[in-house]
């Protein structure tokens, strides 16, 4: 898991996780199950891709819902 964070500086860190967080208690998932390792690595694409802060949650439960 850690792995996935290795090209973000520190806010970009801080922001994955936050949504991840967001996303995983609103879904009532452990951020440690497969599910929530999925969710780090499209929110570490999503930031890369330099997607807004303020939509990151959004877009991240849109791309997890459909799946």
């Amino acid at each position: 898991m850690l792995l996935s964070f290795i090209s973000l500086d520190d806010s970009e860190i801080t922001i994955v996780t936050d949504a991840v967080r967001q996303w995983c208690c609103k879904k009532k998932l452990d951020i440690d199950s497969i599910e929530g390792r999925r969710a780090i690595a499209v929110a570490v694409d999503l930031v890369q891709m330099n997607l807004a802060r303020d939509r990151l949650l959004a877009e991240l439960s849109k791309q997890l819902d459909h799946r």
